[in-house]
């Protein structure tokens, strides 16, 4: 597989101060709207899982979900949505977790996932970690086996690889 990294860092727009003073925002939008930059992007975070007999993906709230439909269809397999609470209209099972200034909880349909499937975990970005594990964990109490990460990024100076647990990590661009 061709290196990526380099050519895709150009299209990952740095916005300062955002959403707040001090903080920087990697914007992943230009690379979006890049079709060839998509297809790679999808195609690199997919390979490493591709004989991983995974049945569901999992695309965390919001940006995730760009990335992980497209990767659950090149892996054959579902596509599941972990949403902040309140958004999901049915039942669902809830998962706290701690950010750097309080607390936050995903909810995942109780029948989304369930014993016996392999669960890839997708999202934009590898920060703290603190989100990507409270997603393992919600997979672990379903009963279901999650079998890795891949995210588009990973801000490597915040150390979330080492918060996630001891699971297969795939980030295609790393910023230290």
């Amino acid at each position: 597989m061709e290196d990526r990294s380099g050519w895709l860092k150009d299209l990952i727009r740095d916005i300062p101060d955002f959403p707040r003073p001090g903080v920087g925002f990697k914007d992943i939008t230009p690379l979006l709207a890049d079709p060839k930059a998509f297809a790679g992007t999808v195609e690199a975070m997919t390979e490493p899982f591709r004989d991983r007999g995974v049945d569901k993906v999992i695309g965390i709230e919001a940006r995730g979900f760009i990335i992980a439909a497209p990767v659950a269809l090149d892996l054959g397999a579902g596509f599941v949505p972990v949403r902040k609470a309140g958004k999901l209209p049915w039942e669902v099972h809830a998962e706290s977790y701690s950010l750097e200034y309080g607390e936050d909880t995903l909810e995942v349909h109780l029948d989304a996932v369930g014993p016996g499937d392999r669960v890839l975990i997708v999202d934009d970005v590898l920060a703290t970690g603190g989100t990507a594990a409270a997603v393992a964990r919600m997979v672990d109490h379903m009963g279901a086996e999650p079998v890795g990460y891949s995210f588009i990024l990973e801000l490597a100076f915040l150390g979330g690889r080492g918060r996630i647990g001891n699971l297969d990590t795939f980030s295609l661009v790393t910023y230290e």
